[in-house]
């Protein structure tokens, strides 16, 4: 069953209407978008404007371990971190989430129960997104099975770049549909981010298309990367993908949340998204459920600065715990 947006519901009724009307958007200027993005990420905040941004950008953060060697002991201690990210400091915010491997889901939906902290999972054939729509939907209802309340799904960028969007589309809403129908307060459904995988897209024309594609199929997030192909989250795709949830809300009602993720590793990076986030959606955008951080090394840097401007010195990376 479809979730198109009311408004679009002709848009998917064909791969050529669905080209028509991705084809159809607005150009980016290249220029223009690399100029902007630039220009906000000189902006720069002080003292008490600061300390509040890195806590935002801490209860931001998708927490994430994504790697062969992930073991159950690894995903409990990231969660114990994630809940407490410096023990000696209970001011400190949790982060949004954990997100692990699907196999990892119940260890660390165990280790988080009560928290407030969610646990997201990859899904679909991560990180390729190379496989039947079967195996696919089948990894999602797993993860959510087990309890996860996020998919981070990947889109088919083989299909998409060879203009099969239709294939993506129908791929996204079934994935969406293994979440469950009933949103992640549902005991038994999970929100859904989807992954266009950006530094395998191209252009920015394509960032804008695959944007609108994943949002009109029912994406809950739009998410820039795995974090395993570079580039990943520039500032001028992650500018891009905010116009284009921007866009979106204006024309359908329907507000998306925005994910960068890869390459995010510092507190002036996350600053400068956040920053990204004020000037291009607004301050509704500026919370945990609409906007993430995905990114396995940014926490304690984070933390570093915030001890930084508390104690006028920095602890040393080694005073925090290996994400």
């Amino acid at each position: 069953m479809s979730t198109t947006t009311a408004p679009f519901a002709e848009v998917a009724s064909s791969n050529a209407a669905l080209r028509a009307f991705l084809h159809g958007l607005p150009g980016v200027d290249r220029v223009g978008a690399d100029a902007r993005a630039a220009m906000l990420g000189t902006r720069s905040i002080k003292t008490t404007a600061k300390a509040q941004a890195i806590d935002l950008a801490i209860s931001m953060v998708d927490l994430t371990t994504l790697e062969g060697a992930d073991t159950p002991g690894k995903v409990r201690a990231m969660c114990a971190k994630a809940v407490h990210p410096d023990p000696t400091d209970p001011s400190v915010p949790r982060v949004a989430a954990v997100c692990v491997y699907p196999d990892l889901v119940a260890t660390a939906v165990r280790a988080l129960d009560g928290s407030g902290v969610k646990v997201a999972s990859v899904a679909t054939a991560f990180p390729s997104g190379r496989s039947s729509l079967d195996v696919k939907v089948t990894d999602t209802a797993l993860a959510v099975a087990a309890g996860a309340a996020e998919i981070d799904m990947v889109i088919d960028r083989g299909a998409f770049l060879s203009g099969d969007y239709l294939k993506v589309f129908e791929e996204i809403v079934a994935v969406k549909a293994a979440c469950g129908a009933g949103g992640a307060q549902d005991e038994h459904s999970a929100h859904l981010k989807v992954i266009l995988e950006t530094g395998e897209l191209a252009t920015y024309d394509n960032v804008r298309r695959a944007s609108w594609l994943a949002m009109l199929a029912g994406a809950d997030f739009i998410k820039t990367s795995t974090g395993k192909v570079q580039p990943a989250a520039t500032l001028p795709v992650t500018l891009i993908m905010l116009e284009a949830v921007r866009d979106f809300r204006l024309r359908t009602g329907r507000v998306v949340g925005v994910k960068p993720a890869g390459g995010i590793r510092t507190t002036k990076d996350a600053i400068k998204n956040l920053v990204l986030v004020n000037e291009t959606v607004g301050a509704d955008w500026l919370t945990p459920d609409l906007f993430r951080l995905g990114a396995s090394t940014l926490l304690n840097d984070l933390l570093m600065q915030r001890q930084k401007m508390a104690t006028g010195r920095y602890a040393g990376p080694d005073y925090f715990t290996l994400d």
